[in-house]
């Protein structure tokens, strides 16, 4: 199931990435989301599709890696949110601010779960993460200002809208 590209490395490897994020030589930190059917990641390296769900997962796991002392809370904020909108340059997103959009994620710090089929969101059915607990939980997303995601539940009738860039 794990097939990434660039692949999955060395502790030596992730050592570095981390290093990067902190020093600033990685800019970024996102995924590409790759939802692929579990059929779809089956048979050799060279058959299988690479990629993996992670949209659901990532904040949350860059927060369990500020909460190990990898990175600051700030620096989570600042590569996941901020720097995707300067560097894009994409208009009225990625701080809090009087008239930007609100695409706002309130996360409990202090509650345990552990992740399994029951609150897994993503239409593939599975996540590289199962049975792994974490110390962190998503308890509402907004998007635009409007409650996208409450406590488990995923709001149908909120969408996104076109990004425009400055």
């Amino acid at each position: 199931r794990i097939k990434w590209n660039p692949s999955i490395k060395t502790l030596a490897d992730r050592t570095a990435l981390r290093e990067a994020v902190n020093n600033n030589t990685i800019d970024i930190v996102a995924t590409d989301h790759a939802p692929h059917l579990l059929s779809e990641k089956e048979g050799s390296c060279l058959k299988a599709a690479s990629g993996g769900p992670l949209i659901q997962h990532s904040l949350i796991v860059m927060l369990e890696l500020a909460m190990e002392g990898r990175f600051t809370y700030e620096k989570v904020v600042e590569k996941m949110a901020h720097m995707p909108s300067e560097l894009f340059r994409v208009d009225r997103r990625g701080y809090i601010r009087p008239g930007y959009y609100a695409d706002l994620v309130l996360v409990d710090p202090k509650e345990t779960w552990t992740v399994a089929k029951d609150n897994i969101l993503y239409k593939c059915g599975w996540s590289p993460f199962e049975g792994y607990t974490f110390h962190h939980a998503v308890w509402k997303t907004f998007v635009n200002g409007q409650l996208a995601y409450d406590n488990g539940r995923v709001s149908d009738e909120v969408r996104g809208m076109e990004v425009r860039y400055s």
